[in-house]
């Protein structure tokens, strides 16, 4: 609304308002709260008559207008005033309270807001309680017990502590110098420090590298050797002021000894030396030889150092893998880098390479002649005596891949075995000997005398290199007595399939202690890698070549590369034991030490300290290895990475609506089925057993029964004949063959419901890949299937009970028993029938309408029927068997109507027509008989009919239903059970042979999940190793 000054709305608001409501409140209205505000001018306009009215201009009035200030006027008047004062000190006071309020409210309110944010944070943060196992136990003892804070303090400074250390620049300045000094060289009389300027170019680069030792190993390793420190230091203090001194005296030595100038030539002859120069010649070269001496004793003082150094940190690093193997705490092992790198290598040895992806990762190949040494650099280098040996024979008959690491203990394994043999026993290295024997011999198949197997055997040891190495059979010259004829060729054909991969290192063993003319493995490790840049050289038994050579530089022209047409990385020289057996590691390292500590080779130079002892040999192969990985592994990832896209793409191409099942998937799948058809026979019914049971048991007995014993009794003329050859025929057979036929019948009709099942077992995952094995399943499973013999005794006895009833009681029983002679009867009527109509051909029907005739046989076994057919109808009751007047009276017969006819043939074609007369005179009784019930109950007393025939029928109708009973329950009971074992076991045989699931799981389906398997655990296995790799870096 509109508003022409304060007095106006004041009026419009004080008549909506009771007249009562008159209090005043004189607060600014810029200082009240905003709904104050609002209802503020309710108030003021009638209470002061005499204010001026407020004049502005008239504007619309909303809720957000803010209304115009308006001072505070002061009342004049004493009592006004001093009630007005009053009031304002009330007011005041109740704001102060308002104020108090305020405040303890909000300090309530924040504080539990405050508490409500702290307990929501502390809910949001995880229970950090069940990490506290990540602290080993012995760190909270050491907080507990150990005060770090004074312990920090009483510390030095670092640059304390660095005053104390000696001037390590001015060392390295010094060794710098004499290694440069060394390299310039001075002359064939200082050949000798040769050695010594290599432990100086290696020092940094020895064994006390601990790349495998976890970050606290290696911190308390170099805890450990800064224990040492102050002693290498004073004595490499020492060795450097002994150089200096060396130095001086070589150099005036050899400015002694330094060639005048060339002069012209003078026809005059030379002058003769003087005494005094000839003297002075003769001191300056003992001195020089002298100094070579020293710095060679030196150089071994060095060398010792060196070593009691690496044994002290060897114990150390002992010590700290058993105490991480050995912590509180059970963790999860991590594998080192070359046990990871070892378990591609056996795939990829179990792997058949498709797709020219072939095995190009590095490993070090052991080759060498027949007794070279091979085993024995291996053994040294393992640290251990782990193969057989024989006394010239061969015993390595398969490669052995030996993955060599660190580990706290000295302990062999078995890539199949979980069995640990400790090598610091005897009796272990024994076993472990005794096993890698067995296993070659295993692997030879028979007739051959080496095999390309192979055998994966892994050993730890602390100290020892990490590599992987393959040792070879010895290459022979020569097929002995015993080998196989093609034992050379196939030696050659092993070691070039493992020399031809091009990032393989090979280690040539030379036998230096026989000519090396004789020598067949220099050959062909220079065919396979002619450059020389993956080959190092080893000369093996280099005590018994000095001894036995005249030359020893012949030593050095084969340790230079000079004397064997191969070419090297590196040449070494060893000395692996005295050549007995019952030596140990220790003794041959000691040997080895002291052998080339006495040697004139390293003494005049012609060999170098960093070519002798197998310990060099180690580092320098572990390295070469190490080196060549790191080159090729990435490239042999790239590799199968490519190979499983094109399995991949193919798999997607052929099979897009198929897992991908490798074989053992598959077997497993397979197994599941074949379990499941087994178990639906127990679901088989009672009726369907027993109809089956007794259907096969008849087919297989009833043509003894009519033939050996229903036919013979029947010839007799009374009843009592007949029962008596029943009853003694029935007897016989029960005895001697019933019950083995009735458990042939059993077992024959078990079989035929198995294989039924597994015929007609139709799941959604029904694969035809699995018959083969199925019908392998099936056949071993019976094969193996035994009925129980004490089945037979119990069934006998109730055979011959059930045959030795007669007592039919009821009409019905009469009744199945005429109706099962009968359909018995008419069966063989019909097969005799079907006999005769063979024997005579064809009759007049058949040959006008079929144009058939008969052959001359036929002929005449018709005609000859014809005769014996008059012969029945005139005696009807004619016995089984001619007379043999009446086979000549029927012959004669014959002739006269010119057929030509055998005696024997007659009797064959009377049997037929008898056995057919008798049937049918059998079929018309059974007729008759259908109401002889009431006679027999009264045993054909006075009565001309007699039914003993179908009683017969009866007993043998009852037998077969007993014996189908009791035969289904032993089925049901006991031989179901028993055959479900049997097939589990079958199961079991097949699942663990290799070699059985791959005859019987086939097809490119099958091979090409099988590669992609293998692939991408390649692929996979690759890829973790390189990422260790490469944090290892």
């Amino acid at each position: 609304m509109l508003r022409a000054g304060s007095v106006v709305t004041c009026i419009a608001c004080k008549n909506l308002l009771p007249s009562r409501m008159g209090v005043k409140f004189r607060v600014p209205l810029q200082k009240l709260h905003p709904l104050s505000r609002a209802i503020h001018h309710r108030y003021s306009a009638n209470n002061n008559p005499q204010r001026p009215p407020h004049c502005s201009a008239a504007r619309h009035y909303t809720s957000l207008s803010r209304l115009p200030m308006r001072p505070l006027k002061s009342r004049s008047g004493g009592h006004g005033y001093q009630q007005h004062r009053s009031f304002l000190v009330a007011r005041l006071a109740a704001r102060l309270l308002k104020l108090r309020y305020i405040l303890l409210g909000s300090a309530v309110g924040g504080g539990y807001t405050a508490k409500k944010t702290y307990d929501e944070w502390k809910d949001m943060l995880p229970d950090m309680s069940q990490y506290t196992w990540i602290v080993p136990d012995f760190v909270w003892e050491l907080s507990e017990n150990i005060d770090l804070g004074k312990l920090a303090s009483a510390l030095p400074e670092l640059e304390e502590i660095a005053k104390l250390l000696p001037d390590m620049e001015k060392i390295r300045e010094n060794f710098t110098f004499l290694k440069s000094l060394l390299s310039s060289g001075l002359g064939s009389e200082v050949n000798g420090a040769s050695g010594l300027r290599l432990l100086l170019e290696t020092t940094g680069e020895s064994t006390l590298r601990a790349t495998d030792i976890p970050p606290t190993s290696a911190a308390m390793s170099d805890s450990s050797d800064k224990q040492f420190k102050k002693g290498l230091l004073s004595e490499l203090i020492l060795i450097q002021q002994q150089i200096q001194q060396h130095e001086e005296e070589m150099r005036r030595a050899a400015a002694n000894n330094a060639p005048p100038p060339p002069r012209e030539p003078s026809p005059s002859p030379a002058p003769n030396p003087s005494p005094s120069q000839s003297k002075c010649k003769s001191s300056d070269k003992e001195k020089v030889d002298q100094l070579q001496e020293e710095l060679l004793r030196t150089q071994l003082k060095y060398q010792r150092m060196l070593e009691r150094l690496e044994k002290e940190n060897k114990e150390l690093r002992k010590v700290v893998l058993q105490k991480d193997d050995k912590g509180i705490h059970q963790r999860k092992v991590k594998k080192s880098l070359i046990d990871m790198y070892s378990e591609v290598l056996d795939i990829l040895s179990d792997y058949d390479s498709n797709y020219n992806t072939q095995d190009h990762l590095p490993r070090v190949v052991v080759v060498g002649d027949q007794s070279a040494g091979k085993t024995s650099v291996l053994e040294m280098i393992a640290q251990a005596r782990i193969f057989p040996r024989g006394s010239g024979e061969m015993m390595t008959r398969s490669p052995v891949k030996v993955t060599l690491s660190e580990g706290p203990h000295h302990v062999a394994m078995f890539k199949d075995s979980t069995r640990e043999f400790d090598l610091g026993k005897e009796e272990d290295l024994a076993a472990l000997r005794h096993e890698i024997e067995l296993r070659m011999r295993k692997s030879v198949k028979e007739g051959q005398t080496v095999s390309a197997e192979t055998i994966s055997l892994s050993v730890k040891g602390p100290g020892i290199q990490r590599m992987v190495l393959v040792d070879l059979p010895g290459v022979i010259s020569t097929v002995t007595a015993g080998m196989a004829a093609d034992t050379k060729e196939t030696i050659f054909s092993i070691s070039k399939a493992y020399m031809q991969n091009p990032n393989a290192i090979i280690l040539c063993i030379q036998d230096g202690s026989v000519d090396a003319e004789r020598s067949i493995v220099t050959d062909l490790v220079s065919q396979m890698d002619p450059q020389g840049k993956r080959t190092i050289f080893v000369l093996t038994k280099v005590d018994l070549a000095e001894k036995n050579l005249a030359s020893p530089s012949r030593i050095q022209q084969i340790v230079e590369g000079k004397l064997f047409p191969m070419k090297a990385l590196g040449y070494f020289a060893v000395v692996t034991g005295k050549g007995s057996s019952n030596e140990s590691i220790d003794s041959i390292k000691d040997y080895e030490e002291d052998f080339f500590q006495s040697s004139r080779l390293l003494r005049d130079g012609m060999l170098k300290a960093h070519q002798v002892t197998t310990k060099n040999l180690s580092l320098a192969v572990s390295d070469c290895f190490w080196k060549m990985v790191r080159e090729s592994v990435e490239q042999q990832a790239d590799a199968f990475k490519a190979s499983r896209f094109n399995l991949e793409t193919e798999w997607k191409n052929n099979y897009p609506r198929l897992r991908e099942l490798d074989r053992n998937e598959l077997y497993e799948k397979a197994k599941n089925e074949i379990l499941d058809e087994v178990i639906s026979l127990s679901q088989v019914t009672t009726k369907h057993w027993e109809s089956i049971l007794q259907k096969k048991l008849w087919e297989r007995v009833s043509t003894h029964v009519i033939e050996n014993i229903y036919l013979p009794a029947a010839q007799s003329m009374n009843s009592g004949t007949f029962n008596t050859t029943v009853d003694i025929k029935l007897k016989q057979w029960t005895d001697k063959q019933l019950p083995h036929k009735a458990l042939e019948v059993a077992w024959e009709t078990l079989q035929e419901e198995f294989a039924r099942f597994m015929a007609e077992y139709k799941g959604k995952d029904q694969d035809d890949i699995f018959d083969k094995l199925k019908e392998a399943v099936k056949d071993e499973s019976i094969k193996r299937h035994k009925w129980n013999e004490r089945a037979m005794d119990s069934l006998r006895v109730i055979q011959h009970n059930a045959l030795e009833d007669r007592s039919i009681t009821d009409k019905s029983q009469w009744d199945a028993a005429i109706q099962f002679m009968e359909e018995t009867l008419q069966s063989r009527l019909k097969d005799t029938d079907s006999v005769i109509a063979d024997m005579v051909g064809p009759d007049w029907k058949q040959r006008w309408l079929s144009w058939k005739n008969r052959t001359p046989e036929q002929h005449t076994r018709n005609e000859t029927k014809n005769e014996l057919e008059r012969l029945l109808k005139l005696h009807e009751d004619h016995t089984a068997y001619l007379a043999n007047d009446e086979v000549t009276t029927v012959r004669k017969n014959l002739e006269a109507r010119g057929v030509e006819v055998d005696p024997i043939l007659i009797k064959d074609t009377w049997h037929q027509l008898y056995r057919r007369h008798f049937l049918q005179k059998a079929l018309l009784h059974c007729n008759l008989c259908r109401r002889g019930f009431y006679y027999y109950q009264r045993h054909f007393v006075d009565s001309e009919l007699e039914c003993n025939d179908v009683v017969l029928f009866w007993r043998i109708q009852r037998m077969l239903a007993i014996t189908a009973n009791t035969l289904r329950q032993q089925l049901t009971n006991t031989e179901v059970r028993r055959l479900e074992k049997n097939v589990k076991e079958v199961l079991e045989d097949f699942g663990e042979d290799t070699e059985k699931k791959v005859q019987l799981i086939t097809g490119r389906r099958v091979q090409l999940a099988e590669d992609l398997k293998k692939v991408r655990e390649i692929q996979e296995k690759l890829e973790a190793f390189i990422e260790a790799l490469h944090k290892e870096k």
